[in-house]
Parts: structure tokens; sequence; C-alpha cells
């Protein structure tokens, strides 16, 4: 695949782009991502399913500037799919040839299968789960993927989306009408015959427009769309306002934004319906969807279309980017598991937090390059929002934190209290500090050496193949939990 490349979408209600550029064999970094809701499904279902003139336009004029976008990002490869609006469409192909014609792409319209299962493919490797049911909810469509122990079982398209039910019902004030044909179209979803997971992987506009509303009114400390989770019973009353709502003020004060306004009720009334009849409990939001789908196929094309074992692509990506040193970064991670393991019966933390010590000791370099001075403050703030993908929000924020606090003293309770919610206990942090400072201490001079612990009660016996005052003294002035003793 070429290094930059770029993915277009165009959906029934917005078109997207991302131009994804690959730093080694696996890993890739977004450097562009654009959205034009040219509403090409716009007044199709009240014509027989024809594209309007005026749509057209407007999807023609933002594929021009989206090209000129890839192109100025020095993109050498270009997919560009489309999904209900142009595969229900009777006149596509008028818009599809003179987009060839014209503009010299080639859109390839893809069956709403084919769409589930790409959904399915980026939420199976960009989010830290392997039992879900994807649902993207589109303009003319929704898909549905159903993923179990980390594999797609199966993918299914309906026709129920926010265009469709906009023009069909709510603009004839049939909300029973719209109720009967999404219920009806589910009926496909019970005749699989397959278990349905009570886990909601959320991809699409609407359903990232909820959440978003949904972190707002929980007064969530992280803005981090990708990962978000709540419970589904516990928001249905706030869908349902939505859904009720009279007017666009009533909309703006229950938190909907502007560009929304136009579906959002035909949207939560399609999620709403859709999470009480599958007896949903809960609901992770997913910044990735088809277009990143598409990419990873072409990626992992010769994996099945699934990262290997033990591969995290956000943290390799980062390790890429900031050309962070392959040795070091192997030293530091192996150290910290070194550290750990020694310290578990004073610790007896999970090993989930092993894996975090290791992801947090080979990224805490990255402060430095960003800007030496305030190197952690500096890490803190990028790791947070760095680590796109394959994370849960705790596991970003303990990452983040334990960089943060990678210093002589423990953090104390005020240092957590902002993110208190999304951290385990103090004490539990407390001894990541100290893991990944002690491990920080042994590599001073970068010199990587030979180091051997040993627990002895609460005393850690290091033996380094070659003592250095440098290091002896950043570990003399180490803050330790428990009172541990440490002998070099």
């Amino acid at each position: 695949m070429s290094k930059v490349t770029t993915i277009i979408d165009i959906g029934s209600n917005s078109m997207r782009m991302v131009v994804l550029q690959k730093s080694s064999r696996f890993a890739f970094s977004l450097i562009n991502e654009t959205k034009s809701r040219v509403k090409i499904s716009e007044g199709c279902y009240e014509n027989n399913g024809n594209l309007q003139e005026i749509p057209m336009q407007r999807a023609y004029e933002s594929l021009k500037s989206f090209l000129n976008i890839s192109k100025s990002l020095k993109s050498r490869k270009i997919i560009c799919v489309a999904t209900s609006a142009l595969r229900d469409a009777p006149n596509s192909n008028v818009f599809i040839s003179r987009i060839s014609k014209d503009l010299g792409l080639n859109i390839k319209v893809i069956d709403g299968e084919k769409e589930a299962y790409y959904g399915g493919v980026a939420a199976l490797n960009l989010l830290h789960d392997d039992t879900f049911v994807t649902v993207d909810i589109g303009g003319g469509s929704t898909e549905f993927c159903f993923v179990k122990d980390g594999k797609v079982e199966k993918s299914i398209s309906l026709n129920i989306g926010t265009v469709r039910i906009k023009e069909l019902y709510f603009n004839k004030n049939d909300i029973e009408g719209a109720r009967k044909n999404i219920l009806d179209n589910l009926k496909s979803i019970f005749d699989l015959n397959i278990e349905i997971p009570k886990k909601v992987v959320g991809i699409g506009g609407s359903i990232r427009a909820l959440s978003k509303i949904v972190m707002s009114n929980n007064d969530y400390p992280l803005d981090i769309l990708h990962g978000y989770t709540y419970k589904a019973k516990k928001e249905s009353f706030l869908f349902e306002e939505i859904i009720q709502a009279q007017n666009n003020d009533d909309l703006k004060s229950l938190g909907v934004k502007k560009d929304r306004f136009d579906t959002i009720k035909e949207g939560a009334f399609i999620f709403k319906t859709i999470l009480d009849e599958l007896s949903i409990n809960e609901v992770i939001t997913s910044g990735a969807g088809v277009r990143e789908g598409v990419y990873l196929t072409d990626v992992l094309r010769n994996c099945n279309h699934k990262f290997p074992a033990n591969f995290n692509v956000s943290v390799r990506s980062l390790l890429d980017r900031f050309q962070i040193d392959e040795k070091q970064s192997a030293f530091m991670g192996n150290n910290a598991s070194k550290i750990f393991d020694v310290l578990k019966p004073l610790h007896n933390l999970d090993n989930k937090f092993r894996t975090l010590l290791i992801i947090a000791s080979k990224l805490h370099s990255i402060g430095s390059t960003l800007n030496f001075y305030k190197s952690n403050d500096n890490a803190f703030d990028f790791i947070l929002n760095g680590l796109n993908y394959d994370f849960l929000h705790t596991s970003r924020v303990i990452v983040a934190h334990t960089i943060k606090f990678s210093k002589k003293s423990l953090p104390s309770r005020s240092d957590i209290l902002k993110y208190e919610e999304l951290l385990p206990s103090l004490e539990v942090m407390q001894w990541m500090s100290f893991m990944i400072s002690l491990n920080i201490a042994i590599n001073q001079d970068l010199s990587r050496p030979k180091v051997e612990y040993i627990l002895d009660s609460d005393t850690l016996k290091i033996n380094l193949s070659n003592k250095s005052f440098l290091i002896q003294s950043n570990i003399d002035k180490l803050e330790s939990p428990e009172d541990l003793i440490i002998k070099i």
C-alpha cells in the first residue's frame, strides 16, 4: 500500500474523507479528516429513490475539494466507496460517470453487507473489545456487524436510515409508522439465529452526536469520543427527550449542535428503538467506521483483516512518528516488566497494570521530544489525545498519569482529583509512579545496563553490571510506597 492513502466515503447524509500515513508495516496515523454534509440523498426517497440535481452538484463540488486536499498531502492512492444513497438510486450511474469523466475518480458502490463488514473490521481492530455488535446509522440504511471472540460472525444491512425515515414518516408525523418500519426490518436480525451481544459499538454521525450530548450531560472529564462508554438504559430518557423535542430551541437546550438539527430526532429514534428491541446494556462509541475499515482490509489483507496478537497500532505509530530509539524502547519495556514482577508481592496489582506500565515506559520520552522542559506535563497532554486507537479511556488516562508522575515524589490525592472517576485508587497510582520512576532512574545514563532485581521482605536489592553515581543518586531521591528499602 502507498505510504499516504486517501479514503473517501460517500454516504446518504455526509461525505467524509480520511488521509492516513503509514509509518511501518501495520502502523499509521491520521493526517487529515474532512467532512461535508452534502446530503446527496436529499429528496430521493420522495422521488422513487432518484438522486436530485442540487444534492448531486453539492457532492460534485465537495469531491473536487477533497481531491485537492488529497493531492496537497501527496496521497498516491485513493479509494472511494459509496453506500446506501448510490446503491439504491436508479440514476446513480449519471453521477458516477460524471465524477469519473470530470475528476478522474472511480467510485466503488459497495453493498450493505460489505459496508457493515468494514465497520466491524474497524471496531475489531481499533477498539479494546472482542464481542459486540456494531450499529452504523446512516442516512439511508443501518448496518450491523456481529463480532464474537475477536471474529466477525455475520454482517447485515437494513433499509432504515435518518433521511429515509424523515422523508417517509417523520415529515408526515407518522411516528408509529416509523416504529413499525424499524421493527419489521429488525426481524431480519432475529432470523439470523445468532446470539446477540449485549454490547453495541456505535458508528456514524448520529450516534457520535448522541454520545457527545451524553458526555456533556454527565460532565465527563475526558474530551475524547472514541472509546466513550455508557449504559443504554441510563440514557434512554435523554434520547426520548430529543425525540419529543418540538423545535430547534428545544434541541439546542438538550445540547444538540446546529448542524444536527435536521436528522438528530430520527437518529435518536432509530437508535433507541434498536437498543430497546435488542436489549442492549452498554454502548461504546467508535470514532472509526467504514473509512478505517476500508483502509484496514487493504493493509491487513494477508492477516485475515486483523492486527497480529499483542500489536497496538497507537503505541507503534507514536514510536514511529517520534523516532524513539528501538533499543531504548525495548529496554524500558523489558525493565518495566521485571520491576512489576519482582514487586508484585507488595503491590498485588492486576496484570493489566503491567501492560500499561510497559506502554508508559516506552512512551515517556515523547515529552522531551515535544519540549525538554516540563517534559512530563507535555507527554501527559499529548498521550491523553495521542493514543487514538485500541485503548479504553481508563487505560489512556492511567498511562498519561503514570508518565506525568514519573518523578521523585509520589502523587497526592489532589493530583488525581480531576480524572478520579477514570483512575484506580491513589495507592495504585503511587505504585505505578514509583515503578516507572525507578525504571527511568536505572537507565538514567541511557546505557541500558544489565540489571537483576531481588525482593527480600521490604527490601529491593538491585544488582547492576556497572554501578554509576548518576544512577545511584537518582534512585536515592525516589519516594517509595510502603517504606520500601532499595539497596544497590
